[in-house]
């Protein structure tokens, strides 16, 4: 006579997965209940995270299954697939460690996956290795098609102040671009970045609720001498720097040297701007 089964039914949809697979929770949930019902499991709870990534493990229900797993609640874990458990091998090692220490089973729907044994174990590791591995291709090629639409002009994310935008690449803006030159001109003629700003506000100007920050960030824009720069906020990646592949609303050198030098904010802090190192150039 087998053991008790006391399941955990855990499902998980992110709103891509449920765009691509059309595995609602609901569509998850009733499937699970009838393996359990089928295998005489008795189902202890159901552990739903709507609408998160399986990136990492920081899943509300997630955890607290988890937590009941080691209280002894459950000794069987039921999923749909093990992609909605974890897309990490590093998280599938600390999840398999997990349930050999607490002595718990897995068990998927839609896969044959038996964590008793070593064949079991091994089985599981090579699905999340060739899930980890579709991932990184998918990544791949999407890196390729964003900088195939870059090198044609193709400007990501909105239209920024003195441009506007017509078949997803910019064009200049000629009712807004005056602004932008002037804010560039003003500060080569040594204007700190208080005073630029304060001088629109005095002259009604309500195109942008003026800041210092923002006219340094308007300062420190490459785009308006016709570059663009992949990846520059992603930790750890090296940029990628396409250049003259917008149209440019100021001269080059100039907009290179201004945002080279400190600025003074309004309370004569200096400030200096990062300044572009080591930045791969795409041509």
């Amino acid at each position: 006579m087998r053991d008790k089964r006391i399941a955990g039914i855990y499902i998980r949809v992110s709103t891509e997965d449920q765009a691509r697979e059309g595995h609602s929770l609901g569509e998850q949930e009733d499937r699970l209940k009838k393996l359990c019902e089928y295998k005489e499991y008795t189902v202890f709870k159901i552990y739903m995270d709507a609408g998160i990534s399986a990136k990492d493990t920081n899943r509300p229900q997630f955890q607290a299954m988890m937590r009941d797993m080691k209280k002894g609640n459950i000794n069987i874990i039921v999923a749909y697939k093990l992609d909605r458990l974890t897309r990490s091998i590093q998280d599938l090692e600390k999840l398999v460690y997990e349930l050999e220490k607490y002595d718990c089973g897995l068990e998927c729907a839609v896969e044959e996956i038996n964590t008793s044994n070593a064949n079991g174990r091994f089985f599981i590791r090579m699905l999340t290795v060739l899930s980890q591995l579709e991932i990184e291709r998918c990544s791949e090629r999407t890196k390729v098609g964003v900088e195939g639409a870059v090198k044609k002009g193709h400007y990501l994310g909105k239209a920024p102040l003195g441009y506007k935008k017509e078949d997803k690449k910019l064009i200049i803006d000629e009712e807004t671009a005056p602004i932008i030159r002037r804010i560039f001109e003003e500060y080569s003629e040594g204007k700190t970045l208080y005073k630029i700003a304060n001088g629109l506000i005095m002259e009604g100007n309500n195109l942008r609720k003026w800041k210092d920050y923002l006219i340094q960030k308007i300062i420190n824009n490459r785009a308006y001498c016709g570059d663009i720069i992949l990846r520059k906020s992603l930790p750890n990646v090296e940029p990628i720097l396409f250049e003259d592949v917008i149209p440019a609303i100021v001269d080059k050198s100039l907009s290179l040297r201004k945002t080279q030098k400190p600025l003074l904010n309004q309370i004569g802090l200096v400030k200096k701007l990062p300044l572009i190192r080591d930045i791969k150039i795409k041509i």
